[in-house]
């Protein structure tokens, strides 16, 4: 017990820290009264080790997790490049081969990895937010002169961000629903076709279909995880009666079973994790901002910027595979042609609405008169438009995309062979027993909406009694 005592302060007064609190327990395990030790190890030595295996074993640490981060990385560029090897190479006319499976399966766990890896960083960034303002204090202390703006600002830096990223951990994801259910008096005719293309790709039909105001056209699915697992979750279409205008039948056919396809794929069964991550990330990039921390010498709103663009990358390109997917489920049963003139479309579109609503805003709010139904006006020839439309037609795909660019989605259909479909007659809004009320009531929403949006920017509007831009 003496020996290693004395070893001990020995061992302290050569600085040798971590050997000198290891030698004083084992003298405490031999005999040595344990407040002798502890006063041993309270003059200082305890905490010098402390600091020792800081300075020494923090940056091995915070290596290791900074390889998994750059092993995430590389795995989401393989991914993507095995995602496009496949989508080029595989035969158009068979159904999903075990290499998509087995693709989309790895995807699948690769995203759950990622962003489970977010919340496991989130304590590394911790440590280097209070780690780096330490020490630049410490260095400024040791300097012997003390700018108190400078330290107070970084202080209260960190204490910020560090609050704002465990606070940001506890804001809920908004559950509202967009627009409002369609019933199935409202558009029986609809939902008869809705039925159709379910039996015809041989899928559970919808059981929700949701119209908003827009130009949107998605589907996805509600219940607890098992029930999803389970394919029992609510089945949901989004469509935005923007769409619909000059929306021919058949074309509307060939889009909505590509919407089926994600649900027959499972594609919306899962994706807790990627949608509760995204949302973390967008509540602390929010906070950070609204605090004033979202500036580049910030080390946790750099990693934030770094994680969203690996995580982005990583689930887009997941979405991408979804996406040709079901495009080819789309064509095979309505042809490659219905499926291309339906996403021209959609694309024309959601362009053209866009310009109507903004142009019938501006007119409404200098005349000085109520909207005029959104969807009954037309636009001819406007250049902007037309420009518009080309170049989202021709872009390239990009690694940021969620879906392949139309051109590549039109040449990868053009292969898929097709039954024999019998084409669909008439045009969507046919299928509506009475589609001015309905398109009204829309319009009157956005003219809500608009004017509500002003009044917050300008209150004298508030009782204007006509519409404002939004």
């Amino acid at each position: 017990m003496g020996t290693h005592y004395f070893n001990a302060v020995r061992l302290a007064m050569a600085s040798d820290w971590v050997a000198s609190e290891r030698e004083v327990k084992t003298a405490e395990r031999m005999g040595l009264p344990h407040e002798v030790a502890e006063t041993f190890l309270a003059s200082g030595v305890r905490r010098q080790a402390v600091a020792w295996r800081c300075s020494h074993y923090g940056p091995l640490v915070i290596l290791a997790w900074a390889g998994g981060v750059a092993l995430l990385f590389i795995l989401g560029k393989v991914f993507s490049m095995l995602t496009l090897r496949l989508i080029e190479g595989a035969d158009p006319s068979a159904s999903a081969s075990s290499g998509q499976v087995l693709l989309r399966r790895c995807y699948r766990q690769l995203i759950n990895v990622a962003g489970s890896y977010y919340y496991i960083s989130l304590p590394f960034v911790m440590v280097m937010v209070l780690g780096v303002t330490g020490g630049i204090v410490y260095g400024v202390l040791m300097i012997g002169y003390i700018p108190i703006t400078l330290v107070a600002v970084l202080v209260i830096g960190a204490v910020v961000t560090v609050y704002k990223m465990v606070q940001t951990l506890f804001v809920g994801v908004d559950p509202a629903q967009p627009g409002r259910t369609l019933r199935r008096e409202d558009a029986p005719n609809l939902w008869n076709v809705t039925r159709e293309v379910a039996d015809k790709l041989g899928t559970r039909p919808l059981d929700q279909i949701r119209i908003t105001p827009g130009t949107e056209m998605a589907v996805y699915e509600q219940g607890t995880r098992n029930e999803r697992r389970k394919d029992k979750g609510q089945r949901t279409l989004v469509m935005g009666l923007g769409l619909l205008t000059g929306f021919s039948q058949n074309s509307f056919r060939a889009i909505l079973a590509h919407e089926y396809g994600h649900l027959s794929h499972r594609d919306t069964a899962g994706g807790d994790i990627a949608l509760r991550v995204n949302q973390d990330m967008m509540n602390f990039a929010y906070a950070m901002a609204h605090a004033g921390q979202a500036v580049y010498w910030n080390v946790a709103f750099q990693f934030l910027r770094l994680y969203h663009f690996l995580f982005r990358r990583i689930s887009h390109g997941a979405t991408r595979l979804q996406e040709v997917l079901a495009d080819r489920a789309a064509a095979g049963l309505y042809g490659a042609q219905a499926f291309e003139e339906g996403l021209r479309h959609v694309v024309r579109r959601q362009i053209e609405f866009r310009y109507i609503a903004g142009m019938e805003l501006q007119e409404a709010r200098g005349a000085g008169r109520p909207f005029r139904n959104l969807y009954t006006l037309h636009l001819y020839g406007e250049d902007s438009v037309e420009r518009a439309v080309d170049m989202a037609m021709n872009r390239e795909t990009s690694e940021d995309d969620t879906h392949p660019s139309p051109t590549d989605r039109f040449r990868l259909v053009s292969r898929v062979p097709c039954q024999e479909a019998q084409p669909a007659r008439g045009n969507m809004w046919s299928l509506f027993p009475d589609p001015e009320a309905l398109t009204q009531e829309m319009s009157s929403q956005i003219e809500h909406e608009a004017r509500g949006e002003a009044a917050l920017r300008n209150p004298a509007l508030a009782g204007a009694g006509h519409s404002v831009q939004g």
